[in-house]
């Protein structure tokens, strides 16, 4: 198991390399100089703007730049913002809202979704699989958008149980609606994936002879379908948390939370490239992890998966 996980460790360095690095050059360079960017329409002096290049090593090769910015991610020292503020405090600020409300939509997915899709699978083409194929239908159909509208008009402005701005107050009693929102399409997914995969092995030989010696169905469920059934599922689930941290911009600006998408919004529209780079690293470095747990996951899962060396 350690080896493996040090293994695992090891590939993901130069994934985490390659990305910041395409990163890096889309942000400086696709969208022009960024210190021109910076200035807008307003002129700017040559020592100031020669200043502005030191100050983030744009006065240096594409590839120092980059090695330097490795360096400040390693020494957790992104340097200062295009506004003058430390980029680490922004996001430190910023990233506890966006985690939050990602593990509600994690929750959301994951346990609604799981629970729906069992039902659906083992009543396959019965009314109520029928009814929550449609729902999850309407949820993928729907962009998050109009769901966060529709949340906000239904929830907050007619039933009066959510506030329909999260604002300066980001506790999680407030973050449950956009929390909802943002897992609603997810939801939609992995109801899907867990019914098509709970009635495939529902049907399988082994399932069959654990009916025939007798084991009750909440045995036979729990133990021989579910389980079997939640690799395909899990996958999905990890490969989504960093999808929902980093796609969280239209639901953040939705319900005004101020979180990573809000933060990563702005930055786009100001043209702030370290700001952007710094993020996109930042969510880079949590799918790779969520995806070594989910890789942990599938040996208790499946007893037949060995961690080779």
């Amino acid at each position: 198991m350690l080896w493996y996980i040090a293994r695992r460790l090891l590939q993901m360095i130069p994934v985490f390399l390659g990305a910041t690095l395409i990163v890096y050059l889309m942000a400086f360079y696709t969208s022009g100089d960024p210190i021109l960017a910076l200035a807008g329409d307003k002129p700017i002096s040559p020592a100031v703007e020669q200043q502005l290049r030191e100050q983030y090593n744009l006065d240096e090769h594409v590839v120092v730049q980059w090695l330097l910015y490795l360096k400040s991610v390693l020494t957790f020292d992104l340097g200062v913002g295009f506004n003058g503020r430390p980029i680490m405090d922004q996001i430190a600020a910023a990233f506890p809202t966006t985690a939050k409300l990602a593990i509600i939509a994690v929750v959301v997915e994951s346990l609604f979704g799981v629970i729906a899709g069992v039902i659906s699978g083992l009543r396959k083409g019965k009314l109520i699989d029928t009814t929550l194929l449609m729902l999850s239908l309407l949820l993928i159909a729907t962009p998050t958008f109009v769901l966060g509208f529709l949340a906000q008009f239904v929830f907050g402005l007619q039933l009066g149980i959510a506030p329909i701005n999260v604002g300066r107050d980001p506790s999680w009693q407030n973050l449950l609606l956009p929390g909802f929102v943002l897992g609603g399409v997810s939801f939609a997914y992995v109801l899907r994936l867990t019914r098509t995969s709970i009635a495939e092995t529902a049907t399988a030989d082994h399932v069959r002879t654990a009916t025939a010696k007798g084991l009750s169905r909440g045995g036979v469920v729990g133990r021989h379908i579910l389980r079997n059934s939640l690799i395909p599922v899990i996958t999905f689930i990890g490969a989504d948390l960093g999808a929902l941290m980093g796609g969280a911009i239209v639901t953040e600006r939705v319900f005004n939370v101020p979180g990573i998408g809000t933060l990563l919004f702005s930055s786009i529209t100001s043209g702030e490239a370290p700001m952007i780079v710094s993020l996109v690293t930042l969510l880079v470095i949590i799918f790779l992890l969520s995806n070594l747990v989910v890789d942990l996951l599938y040996g208790l899962l499946d007893p037949r998966i060995r961690y080779a060396k």
